[in-house]
């Protein structure tokens, strides 16, 4: 803000300096100087104005654009430095100029000097605040004395000519010690030497080589005369105009500060227009402030309203007239304003009437360019924040990996111990039942021998049932088959004739303290009759072997080296199968982000896509397909960061049409501190009809800026989560939907009440958090983590959540509706300040209205409700009251809230209803990752991996190993299943010679009964095609997903469906028919190109219309013959649907889409 009455004065540009007639008086100077008879007047563009008339100053030197040509002038021996070196006086300028006239010898005179005689020397220009002795007197009288110098404009131009002439002398050079001469003169004229005289051209040559050599360097020494002499010239001129310059400079300051002083202002500053990158002098009237009692004066002050580079400099007490106080400050060039105080150093101000003194700065900079040159510099400190963290946390990972890496060592040293130890007693053990020989069974020649040694092992063939063998081999090792079969050789026959003896040549290991062998009638993996010594083997004692503590020092290290070797290739596979999930991720998610964007690419996209901070973007909007359809004009409204950026909202941009197309287009500079982009469309400039997307508003995400989203505070209030109380689809929503909105970087918890059978082993970190009181009775809170997620649970003294289940409590309303008012109690009094309170289904409906009709004003107010229909058959009257109360809500896939939209709990709330599609945990169903299947696989080894997992599978519930289709259904058996439609299915794979795998259960005993018969039934008519497991197994539901060809689900309704999404990550093919969820995300390899295409996917499965026996059989049967008929083309689309997202990364994009449009 502008000091009250601080007029700003423009910049002097050596106009008037002053307001009384004044003019300089100049000196005489002696001494030497590096020009001589050569001084140039050049005259100062401007007329100086001093009351009533006009004079011109004039310096010594030319400080006109136009270059002069170094020119040479003599030295005498005698010349001292090229400074003013002070010599005996000599003529004013006036005689000297007559002295010119009079055509005097060069050397003769001196240039003109002002009283700054003596050696050039760069120095600051003094501030008028330091008290100094000034070096120009400034004449305030009008009279000119008898040393002033008074050059008219017309004898300077005449002197100016004269110098012209002297410059363009260039025969002229500076010869020796400073005399004078031709450059002809240097080079003496050749004399041409007759061919006949052979004997001086050698003589000749060398002398003239000589000579040239001496010329050149007269040459040189010359050059670098005139180029001193030169700069000698330039410094002193260059001295001069400085003093010029002061001298006006402080004549300007004397003005300002009496015509300050005068209208009773109390700072000025100088130069009167400041500019970026300049030193100003801040000249304060202490008489006139606050201050004038203080004996010490500062400023403290920064630039562009407090935000840049701060500062404080004492003040010194300068000669002006008045109590004017001065410091320097330098402006740097981001500056557009200097905002500043003074005080006395400690609690007395002078703030301009509590406004600040400000100061404009005359630049490039605005407040606008200057918000975005802190952007910048914040993305700069950013980048490098960025990567000195990713340095430390690369120094720390690698200090863990050495740490890691010794811990493992020591380990690895135990245990080679450990196992030497125990190897070295089943030895010590082996040695008391190992022998020299056995008489007529077997000896060793020579009896003595060591390791290396060649010997003959002899075996009597009659003392075994080996005695009718044609062949004889003996299978052998050491110490304990150390290294398993080591010795192989075949049996000769022996020429003794006490017995049928054969011998074979066995070379002796060279570590062997115990040899261990078999006999038998055939190599290894040929043989069929051994002599195994009664299954002890047969073992001979090494009678010269290595000293045994030798031996087990090296069996020791040995193992060491084995084991390291194991976990290098271990922890090699481990990080390399960690590095490509990772990957893996990474690229489904930015697919996924994708079709995020283009998601509505019929109404409106962007170029480039992928939107990024800073840059300009162009947004392509096609009214034909929305309600702005037919309307002339087309009105662009755009915003950044949730409608909540500093630059507000841009004014309205008619947008133009793009040629041979319907859309239209808008172009928008995406600020550097932008995270999103938000934009509505309408019909005219001052607003009319609107397309904000139903309500939700366009928004585009904004890469690479500055500043990032504001996490936003979910809580979850449910009775039910995966995998510690999961009962149905309800439970993984709330986990999975969870987590995929915490990698989004927001804060997410979960309420959940303290079953007795939860299942804890899956909490880690279970502990007391606090007790409260609410509704009569004490409520415990635990906490812990969940897969990752934050987990309070409450747990009444009342014991309505001790009854051993999560449903079926004749009172389950009751317990759910206390648990419900106890979640959002324990949010008020814990100080919980959450962005949206998320509840799902009837059993958490109440807190909507209880938060609307309790909480909201008794602080809790920032909260808002949405609320999530999981399946409507249940708890309809809850649901409807739900929402009414609700801020937005949603059910689980698009055309489920189609389907349910005519129900009166639902229709008079289509406003805020949506329908958002749910996801699977990518970490929990991972065919590459998966614990429950025994080959690891991707889309780039799908083949291997189901063929491996279809086997085990086959093995598992007993199923004949062969290549079939095999049909798996993993469900609870309820009508809503369409438990009819599965047993049709059933005995039609079987009709197709395909096998068929069931898991599931149904909490109907008398549908449970009747299925128990039907598995009887086909375990005894095709045991080896058809196996019904009815009971719940996780780990075998993993290997249907796997090793099925195709997965059935034949759902009479279908909110949404999980079944066929895993089987999707697995790589099966789904077999659906055309409800809720399972329409959303199954597309008919035969019907739905086009419905899929739209959505930038490829058809996935088979599906079917009808809930009767023949669509089923449309369906499988079309999915059958493919993998009887077309087995290549169907593992071209195994690999397809194993490539395609169904993740939660999408839902919770839209999910937080909705989150911020409740809060709007």
């Amino acid at each position: 803000m502008a000091a009250a009455g601080l007029q700003l004065q423009s910049s002097v540009s050596c106009r008037a300096v002053s307001q009384e007639s004044s003019l300089f008086k100049f000196k005489p100077s002696t001494g030497s100087s590096a020009f001589v008879k050569t001084t140039q007047f050049i005259t100062w563009h401007n007329g100086y104005s001093t009351r009533g008339f006009s004079h011109r100053i004039y310096a010594t030197s030319d400080f006109s654009r136009r270059r002069q040509r170094g020119v040479s002038t003599p030295r005498t021996k005698d010349t001292g430095s090229k400074g003013f070196t002070p010599k005996t006086p000599v003529g004013t300028g006036i005689q000297k100029r007559d002295q010119k006239k009079n055509g005097d010898k060069e050397g003769s005179g001196t240039p003109v000097s002002d009283e700054y005689g003596g050696p050039t020397k760069k120095t600051a220009a003094p501030t008028i605040g330091v008290e100094k002795k000034p070096a120009v007197e400034l004449s305030r009288d009008n009279q000119i004395g008898e040393q002033n110098v008074d050059i008219t404009e017309k004898e300077s131009e005449n002197i100016q000519r004269t110098n012209k002439g002297l410059i363009s002398t260039k025969s002229s050079q500076v010869v020796g010690n400073g005399s004078v001469g031709r450059i002809d003169d240097v080079f003496q004229k050749k004399e041409t030497t007759p061919k006949s005289d052979i004997k001086n051209v050698t003589e000749k040559s060398t002398s003239k080589r000589k000579h040239l050599n001496l010329n050149k360097s007269n040459d040189s020494v010359r050059d670098e005369s005139i180029k001193a002499d030169i700069k000698a010239s330039e410094d002193a001129s260059l001295k001069l105009k400085k003093e010029v310059e002061e001298n006006l400079r402080k004549q300007e300051i004397e003005r300002l500060a009496d015509e300050n002083f005068l209208r009773q202002k109390k700072i000025f500053v100088y130069p009167q227009v400041v500019k970026p990158d300049q030193d100003i002098e801040v000249f304060l009237n202490r008489s006139l402030s606050t201050l004038k009692n203080e004996p010490d004066v500062l400023i403290m002050g920064a630039f562009n309203d407090w935000r840049w580079k701060s500062f404080t400099f004492r003040l010194n007490k300068t000669h002006l007239k008045g109590d004017w106080w001065s410091c320097q400050v330098h402006v740097p060039k981001e500056a557009f304003k200097i905002d500043f105080v003074f005080f006395n150093g400690q609690n007395i101000y002078e703030n301009n009437d509590q406004k600040d003194f400000c100061i404009a700065v005359e630049g490039l900079m605005d407040a606008l360019a200057f918000e975005d040159f802190l952007l910048e510099e914040k993305r700069r400190e950013q980048e490098k924040l960025a990567k000195e963290k990713a340095e430390q946390e690369r120094q720390e990972e690698e200090w863990r990996r050495i740490e890691a890496e010794h811990a493992a060592i020591e380990a690895d040293r135990a245990q080679a111990r450990v196992e030497t130890e125990r190897k070295r007693e089943m030895l010590q053990e082996l040695k008391k039942m190992a022998a020299r020989s056995v008489d007529n069974v077997w000896y060793i020649e020579p009896s003595e021998f060591k390791g290396e040694d060649l010997v003959r092992l002899y075996y009597n063939k009659q003392s075994s049932s080996l005695a009718h063998a044609k062949e004889l081999w003996i299978h052998g090792g050491y110490n304990n088959w150390k290294d398993g079969l080591s010795i192989v050789a075949r049996l000769v026959s022996s020429e003794r004739t006490d017995g049928d003896w054969w011998y074979a040549k066995v070379s002796v290991p060279d570590q062997a303290l115990v040899l261990d062998w078999v006999f038998a009638d055939g190599p290894p993996g040929k043989a069929i009759v051994y002599d195994n010594n009664s299954r002890q083997d047969f073992h001979a004692i090494v009678p010269k072997s290595i000293p045994d503590e030798l031996y087990w020092v090296e069996e020791e290290h040995q193992t060491f080296r084995k084991l390291q070797e194991e976990r290098r290739l271990k922890e090699e596979a481990a990080r390399a199968k960690a590095e490509k999930t990772a990957r893996m991720k990474a690229e489904t998610k930015e697919r996924t982000l994708k079709r995020f964007l283009l998601s509505q690419k019929h109404i409106v996209y962007t170029n480039p896509l992928d939107i990024q901070a800073g840059t300009t973007v162009t947004v392509f909007y096609n009214p034909a397909n929305t309600v702005l359809n037919g309307k002339s004009e087309i009105w662009f409204r755009c915003s950044f960061n949730h409608w909540t950026h500093r630059m507000g909202i841009l004014p309205p941009q008619k947008m133009v049409p793009v040629e041979y197309s319907t859309h239209v287009k808008a172009t928008v500079k995406v600020p550097l501190d932008a995270y999103t982009m938000d934009f509505v469309f309408s019909e005219r400039e001052d607003g009319g009809t609107f397309d904000n997307k139903n309500g939700m508003d366009y928004h585009i995400p904004v890469f690479g800026g500055v500043v990032k989203e504001p996490p936003m505070h979910i809580v979850h209030i449910a009775v039910e989560m995966a995998p510690i109380a999961k009962v149905g689809g309800l439970g993984d929503v709330v986990t999975s939907l969870s987590r995929a909105v915490q990698d989004l970087n927001h804060n997410v918890d979960i309420i959940l009440p303290k079953y007795d059978c939860l299942k804890f082993s899956d909490v880690k970190d279970l502990g007391y958090n606090r007790s409260y009181h609410w509704g009569g009775t004490e409520i415990k809170v635990w906490f812990g983590k969940v897969e990752g997620l934050s987990v309070y649970f409450l747990e009444p003294q009342n014991g309505f959540f001790s009854k051993g289940c999560v449903y079926g409590c004749n009172n389950d309303k009751e317990r759910f509706a206390f648990f419900c008012h106890a979640a959002l109690e324990f949010l008020l009094q814990g100080g919980f300040h959450p962005d949206i309170i998320h509840c799902h289904d009837w059993s958490s409906a109440p807190v909507a209205w209880l938060f609307k009709d309790h909480y909201v004003h008794y602080g809790l107010s920032k909260a808002r409700i949405v609320f999530t229909i999981h399946n409507l058959e249940f708890g309809t009257h809850h649901i409807g009251k739900a929402m009414t109360y609700a801020d937005k809500a949603t059910t689980v896939s698009h055309t489920y809230s189609k389907e349910v939209a005519g129900d009166p709990a639902i229709a008079p709330h289509l406003h805020k209803f949506y329908g958002i599609l749910n996801g699977i945990d990518q970490d929990i169903w991972d065919p590459f990752n998966d614990k429950f299947i025994p080959v690891s696989y991707t889309s780039e080894n799908l083949v291997e991996g189901k063929r491996a997992a279809k086997e085990t599978l086959q093995q598992k519930v007993g199923l004949r190993k062969s290549d079939l289709p095999l049909v798996g259904i993993i469900t609870r058996l309820t009508h809503q299943k369409g438990i009819h439609l599965i047993k049709h299915a059933i005995w039609r794979t079987l009709d197709r010679g395909g096998q068929v795998v069931l898991l599931g259960s149904a909490p109907d005993p008398r549908i449970q009964n009747d299925f128990v018969n039907l598995a009887n039934e086909l375990h005894s008519s095709h045991a080896d095609r058809a196996r019904l497991c009815l009971t719940y197994d996780e780990p075998l539901s993993h290997l249907i997903y796997a090793g099925a060809d195709f997965i059935l689900v034949p759902s009479i309704f279908e909110p949404c469906g999980l079944t066929q999404l895993v089987a999707l990550r697995y790589g099966s093919i789904p077999v659906v028919r055309k409800t809720g969820g399972l329409y959303d995300t199954v597309f008919d390899v035969d019907h739905d190109k086009e419905r899929a295409q739209a959505l930038d996917l490829e058809p996935n499965g088979f599906s079917f219309d009808g809930a009767d026996s023949a669509g089923v059989d449309y369906a499988l049967n079309r999915a059958i013959s493919a993998y009887y008929d077309g087995r290549e083309w169907l593992n071209s689309l195994c690999k397809t649907v194993m490539e395609q997202d169904w993740s939660w990364n999408r839902p919770a994009l839209d999910y937080m889409e909705l989150y911020r449009a409740a809060r709007k």
